[in-house]
This record gives C-alpha cells, sequence and structure tokens, in this order.
C-alpha cells in the first residue's frame, strides 16, 4: 500500500469513525474489509484503526479481532480480556453491555476468569488506541489555549499553561516512538505502559488547560478521560507494566540496549 492509499484509507476511516460508533461502526468497518486488512496489513491496519478510534473518540470491539487473529482464530467474536486488578471481562460485539463501566459508551461485562491471550499484540493495538485518545485531547485544550481570552491576553499566552501543553506533547511523541520501535514482548509491554502513561499525563494537564469547563458533559474531555482510564487498565495497566518490566529485566539481570529497547 502506497502513501497515497494510505491517505485514502485513512480519511475513509476517519469518516465511517464520525459517523458512527459502538455496533453500528463494527458493521461498517465489516463492509469496509477490516478483517481482511487485519490479516493481510497488520502492521497498517491496526495502528492506523486504533489511533482513529482514540481521535474520533469512537469506539468499536476491535481488540478482540486482533487478539483471535494473533491466535490464528477467526475473527468476529470475543474473548475474556485481563484488567487491572487481576480481574476480566469482555467486550461484547453489541451494545447492550454499554453503561456497566465507568466509560457507560463501552459494552463491558465482567466475568469470572479467561484464558491467556497474545498479549503483544493486543498491547500494541491498545497503545496505538491510548496515543489516540491523548491527541484528541491534546487538540481540545491547544484550541481552548488559543480561542480563550483571560485577564485580556490569549490563554495560551501564559507560561503555565503552554509548559502543560508542551509535556503532554512531549509524553505523546515519546510514546508512539516506543510504539513504532516495539516488535517484542517487552517492546510492547513498554509501549503500552508508555502509551497508558502519557494518555493520563494529557488528562491531567488538559484538564487544568481546560478548568471548570472540562469537567461539564457538554465538553467532549470528559469523554476522552474515561476512556483513557478503561483502556489504560486492559490488558495491564501503566503501573502494573512497569512493575512487570523491572521483574523481568531483574529476572534477566540486565537490561537491553535503548536501541533495541
Amino acid at each position: 500500500m502506497d502513501a497515497a492509499e494510505r491517505d485514502l484509507l485513512a480519511e475513509t476511516l476517519r469518516k465511517t469513525m464520525t459517523a458512527a460508533s459502538g455496533q453500528a461502526l463494527d458493521a461498517a468497518l465489516t463492509d469496509l474489509g477490516w478483517a481482511e486488512l487485519l490479516a493481510e496489513q497488520p502492521d497498517i491496519a491496526v495502528p492506523l484503526a486504533f489511533r482513529l478510534l482514540g481521535e474520533t473518540g469512537a469506539h468499536a470491539p476491535l481488540l478482540n479481532d486482533v487478539l483471535l487473529s494473533a491466535a490464528g482464530r477467526p475473527v468476529g467474536g470475543t474473548l475474556p480480556l485481563p484488567f487491572t486488578g487481576g480481574t476480566w471481562i469482555v467486550w461484547e460485539r453489541d451494545d447492550a453491555a454499554a453503561g456497566t463501566t465507568l466509560d457507560t459508551e463501552l459494552p463491558l461485562r465482567s466475568v469470572a476468569d479467561g484464558a491467556p491471550v497474545p498479549l503483544t499484540a493486543g498491547r500494541v493495538a491498545l497503545g496505538w488506541w491510548l496515543l489516540g485518545t491523548g491527541r484528541a485531547m491534546l487538540t481540545l485544550a491547544r484550541r481552548h489555549a488559543v480561542d480563550r481570552v483571560q485577564f485580556g491576553r490569549p490563554l495560551g499566552s501564559f507560561q503555565a499553561v503552554r509548559h502543560r501543553l508542551a509535556e503532554t506533547l512531549v509524553a505523546l511523541d515519546g510514546a508512539e516512538a516506543t510504539l513504532v520501535a516495539a516488535s517484542d514482548e517487552l517492546g510492547a509491554l513498554l509501549a503500552k505502559a508508555a502509551a497508558g502513561q502519557a494518555a493520563l499525563t494529557a488528562s491531567r494537564h488538559c484538564q487544568q488547560v481546560l478548568g471548570g469547563i472540562g469537567f461539564t458533559a457538554e465538553h467532549d474531555l470528559h469523554r476522552h478521560v474515561r476512556r483513557a482510564v478503561v483502556l489504560d487498565g486492559l490488558l495491564g495497566s501503566a503501573r502494573e507494566l512497569t512493575r512487570e518490566a523491572g521483574a523481568l529485566l531483574r529476572a534477566g539481570g540486565s537490561a537491553p540496549r535503548l536501541v533495541h529497547l
């Protein structure tokens, strides 16, 4: 797939995700050939689709497909997913279970336990989703900083505001670099941890920039904040994965070179 074809695909996916979410988006992506794209070009399909899910604020049960495909099983179904705190959930393919979690839009259902899943592929996919969510929050905060006037000056002219936006951008760019470089189990673990931490950093800083308006139901920020918290908890939270990475390095007795990470 050349650059022009990738741009066309990105534009098509963005329009589709802007127009639909949940079960309707799942059906629309199926019609667009999501399963075939995932099977034939996962290195393009996963970063593009999951990043756009974050940027648009839409959701669809595509994580199931990534894990099923990595396990060599047919896509289109569901499977139990490990969640933070040693719990398990199922991401349903219809909207019936929506409203039962912190992010009331997501159709997640708690289950007693589950079998091991291909964590590497799933963590990379979630990392891209978290990255897109973080960039969506940064866009909202930056727009507010540019448009809002406080004490006769644009909000973005205040150093404290600019520092928060800059720290958010650095965190997100760093997470993207780890996602691009992730090629093995440890790389995926670190990339998911970095993306989760970056999204949580974006939540904190962008909330401060937006102030009280960011807490209102009418503003989109709160949707992205809830989404970041839930996605961070799937397949291991940033805090849990950081501890896991430390345990792996201690057990191995050495750390890989930075370039290999």
